[in-house]
């Protein structure tokens, strides 16, 4: 999805989202972040960097580290890379109002292939190394019909893998400034 798509949706004299570009160059390792999302309902952001931008998903019940767990992850418009960055209240009346918390972030490695051959197929198999999560994760686009994109992420048995645990629960806040989501909304609002 264009980057034109980010833009068209938000005013960037009332909200303190980047408006930034597509990174140039390489990096040596991509990142990924999760960004904890109080907007109409409360979902994750799953950002993927691929190509200089960030591919994200929506993941309404937000990642799991138990393999029995199949979470739908709806792809929606791509980011600029320096949303990685983003914690922040978006106004009221904006595209995504609500609060931002990056609950995760790290780097990932491809485990097969490249990411923008496997993003074409449909299937990308990756290894995340973040505060929270860690080890391999799958992203499989589904059959399932509708506009947008459907895709489920998975967690893969390895030996992060929990299956008794709620990292959500267990982990709910800010893995960039430690705040939890009231304080954020207080002290952005």
């Amino acid at each position: 999805m264009p980057m034109k798509d980010y833009k068209t949706k938000r005013d960037f004299t009332r909200t303190k989202e980047p408006s930034g570009k597509a990174k140039k160059g390489k990096t040596m390792q991509p990142i990924f972040v999760v960004q904890k999302h109080q907007a109409t309902r409360l979902h994750y952001d799953f950002r993927l960097e691929i190509d200089g931008v960030l591919k994200s998903w929506a993941v309404p019940k937000g990642p799991s580290m138990n393999p029995a767990d199949k979470r739908l992850a709806v792809m929606v418009e791509d980011h600029p890379y320096d949303y990685k960055d983003f914690e922040g209240t978006i106004p009221e009346g904006e595209y995504g109002a609500g609060t931002v918390m990056i609950w995760d972030r790290g780097t990932f490695e491809m485990q097969e292939g490249r990411a923008a051959d496997a993003l074409e197929r449909g299937a990308l198999k990756i290894r995340l190394n973040g505060k929270k999560l860690r080890g391999g994760f799958a992203l499989v686009r589904t059959a399932m019909g509708g506009k947008k994109e459907n895709w489920l992420l998975i967690k893969e048995k390895d030996e992060f893998a929990q299956a008794k645990s709620n990292i959500l629960e267990d982990e709910p806040d800010s893995a960039a400034s430690g705040r939890t989501m009231d304080e954020i909304s207080r002290e952005e609002g």
